[in-house]
């Protein structure tokens, strides 16, 4: 299962060089162990003797989950500043 998420990850292709851009250094090693078996299907398969496969892990950034009804709401202005402006007018409390 671990090969299967690896080889749907994004990659990027040049000179001959597949990067595949791996999101947890964890998964580097997983990598490792079908780099070579991998590399020699694609020479094989694309009549190329010269590709060879690289990794490269790029950070994601976490987005902060909402969890109390305040930081929902903190959320949803955000995207819509208009209910700000309801809440003041119909004197609601996000707290409760």
């Amino acid at each position: 299962m671990g090969e299967y998420h690896l080889l749907k990850q994004e990659f990027h292709f040049e000179n001959n060089l597949i990067t595949i851009h791996l999101t947890n250094p964890v998964e580097e090693p997983l990598l490792q162990t079908i780099r070579n078996p991998l590399t020699e299907f694609l020479r094989e398969r694309l009549k190329n003797r010269s590709i060879n496969v690289t990794s490269q892990i790029r950070e994601i950034q976490a987005q902060k989950i909402a969890y109390t009804n305040k930081e929902k709401f903190d959320k949803l202005t955000e995207k819509n500043p208009v209910l700000k402006e309801l809440k003041q007018r119909l004197d609601l409390d996000t707290d409760f």
